[in-house]
């Protein structure tokens, strides 16, 4: 198996008649999925999604792929490809929108609705392309055909490229439930075909590629979720991520069967619901939905509320009733259920959510003590029939975190994909198939670009640490007046701290050791308010770190007169 090596270099130039893939996001993580496609000098993109913060990067509300290696080449992009409308694959679509409005959007019928709704609060019309599976489509010097694939959320396409240098199929996020809610399967007779034509490279999803067996089918939530309905006594809560619409058509049955009336709330979910219920998707029983206000004149084991924040997100609308920041209060005996699974690095926010819902009252259900989800990516057992099926003469395992990849890759060589076909990489590291062989060539830039509120990606890796410490250890601020002839001190130096857990009168006790060591500074001539301002802040923080073992942030001002 190749795989990524620190010192690899920038990418030589694409060989006449290769085929070029440059994954930018999904490689390494859960999210930001996004894959560059090249060949004649011509660009296709699939996917281009967000990925959500963690607990280590405060303040952030998205994290997006880095488009620096494509921002000179715009006019080059043929079409973005949208496998399906979850958000780590069609989040970041407005920000590269922003750069270029008049780029394709391809995508099925309910895809193409979430993301041009999303857009139109950008103030962006894009240019669209709807598909469907078994449509093939010629996207510039892209032949490109759909496939139908079962996820999570309806109308989910695997898109097969074929190019001079051969044929790329790319699963999306994909599962084999045998018995879909919708009736819409995995097209496995078009990956048999596909195989037997001659798939290249297949880059296939990995997420669940360590867990044995097959997912269980999507209906046998329903039986449970009878159950929860049946016992509960007041309201029922469900928190679920805006786009499970299949997830959402069950809570609405299983709501309708016990006579009970739902309300959404949050506006991605009022949005994505009512899109999906105006195109078929949703099936909603009349007068079944109301609006959050009608729900004041139900008896509470009439209602039904279907929120955002099961994966512990700070302003979602789950997070908030937890936190007692919101217009609906947890009382005791209201069920609340966390309708998805955990992704990796939320389950301390998750837990976090559980424990305060718990604090008001609330009987809590949710995957660790009921079978409230199934997952929506295909597990072990489900792949090796898949690679068995599709027989690609190279493997790049994509979407997934490290441990996912390299499971992934090892279920493609049990199947008999040869180990130096198969491809592991991560974000910017480039692949070029050349004479039907996949093999790294060189690394681009990919890394994080951060969206804090309007601003994008002007907060650095350099912003989070000082936030991470600002958070951690707090802030202590130096202030002091010096002579600009002499250097001496006539003012100060005054010393305060916040968050720091230091009273400021402990202060006292460094104050001499600020002005011995700005009084030999002034001996020795070095009187510029930078390097003083540096003296300031070596002093005082080996003396925070000496006598009370911690590292704030110190913040020295000094002002000549």
């Amino acid at each position: 198996m190749s795989h990524p090596h620190p010192e690899l270099g920038t990418p030589p130039k694409l060989a006449k008649g290769a085929l070029r893939v440059t994954p930018l996001g999904g490689l390494g993580e859960i999210g930001r999925n996004m894959t560059v496609f090249e060949y004649g000098g011509r660009l296709l993109i699939v996917d281009c999604g967000v990925l959500f913060p963690e607990e280590e990067q405060p303040g952030i509300d998205l994290i997006l792929p880095d488009f620096t290696t494509i921002r000179d080449r715009l006019d080059d992009i043929e079409g973005i490809v949208l496998t399906h409308g979850h958000e780590d694959h069609i989040g970041g679509v407005p920000y590269l929108l922003r750069l270029k409005p008049d780029i394709p959007l391809i995508g099925s019928k309910l895809t193409l609705a979430l993301i041009e709704a999303k857009l139109q609060e950008h103030r962006i019309r894009p240019y669209t392309l709807e598909v469907v599976e078994g449509q093939r489509e010629r996207i510039g010097i892209f032949d490109c055909e759909f496939v139908a694939v079962n996820h999570s959320i309806p109308d989910a396409l695997a898109v097969a490229i074929r190019t001079p240098a051969g044929m790329a199929v790319a699963t999306g996020d994909f599962k084999m439930d045998q018995l879909p809610l919708d009736g819409r399967l995995t097209d496995l007779h078009a990956f048999a075909r596909l195989s037997e034509e001659g798939i290249d490279l297949l880059l296939s999803d990995s997420t669940n590629a360590e867990v044995p067996g097959f997912v269980p089918p999507e209906r046998d939530i329903q039986n449970v979720l009878r159950n929860v309905f049946a016992n509960a006594q007041k309201r029922i809560i469900v928190a679920s991520f805006a786009s499970h619409v299949h997830r959402i058509q069950q809570i609405l049955d299983t709501a309708h069967e016990y006579g009970r009336r739902v309300a959404f709330v949050g506006r991605s979910m009022v949005r994505n619901m009512g899109i999906a219920r105006d195109l078929g998707y949703l099936k909603v029983p009349a007068g079944l939905v109301v609006d959050v206000k009608a729900l004041d004149d139900l008896p509470d084991d009439e209602v039904v509320l279907v929120c955002t924040g099961s994966q512990g997100e700070p302003m979602a609308a789950l997070s908030r009733m937890a936190n007692r920041d919101h217009q609906i209060r947890i009382v005791q005996g209201d069920t609340v259920i966390l309708a998805s699974s955990l992704i990796p690095g939320n389950e301390n926010a998750v837990y976090r959510v559980i424990n305060g819902l718990s604090r008001w009252g609330a009987n809590v259900v949710h995957k660790g003590n009921a079978k409230v989800h199934v997952s929506g990516h295909a597990s072990a057992g489900e792949l090796l029939y898949f690679y068995n099926i599709c027989r690609p003469k190279n493997l790049m395992p994509v979407h997934g975190e490290w441990r996912h990849l390299r499971a992934n890759a090892e279920l493609g060589a049990l199947t008999g994909v040869p180990k130096d076909h198969i491809v592991i990489a991560e974000d910017g590291v480039v692949v070029d198939l050349v004479d039907g062989k996949a093999k790294i060539v060189g690394k681009v830039q990919a890394g994080y670009v951060y969206v804090d509120g309007l601003s994008v990606g002007d907060v650095t890796e350099t912003s989070l640490k000082d936030r991470r410490i600002l958070g951690d250890e707090g802030i202590i601020s130096v202030f002091l007046v010096v002579d600009s002839t002499s250097g001496k001190i006539v003012g100060g130096p005054h010393i305060q701290a916040r968050g720091s857990g230091i009273d400021d009168s402990a202060f006292t006790a460094v104050v001499p050791k600020v002005e011995e060591a700005l009084n030999k500074s002034a001996q020795d001539g070095v009187m510029e308010p930078h390097q003083l301002q540096q003296l300031i802040r070596r002093t005082v923080g080996k003396w925070v770190s000496d006598t009370y073992r911690r590292r704030p942030m110190i913040l020295p001002v000094v002002v000549e007169v």
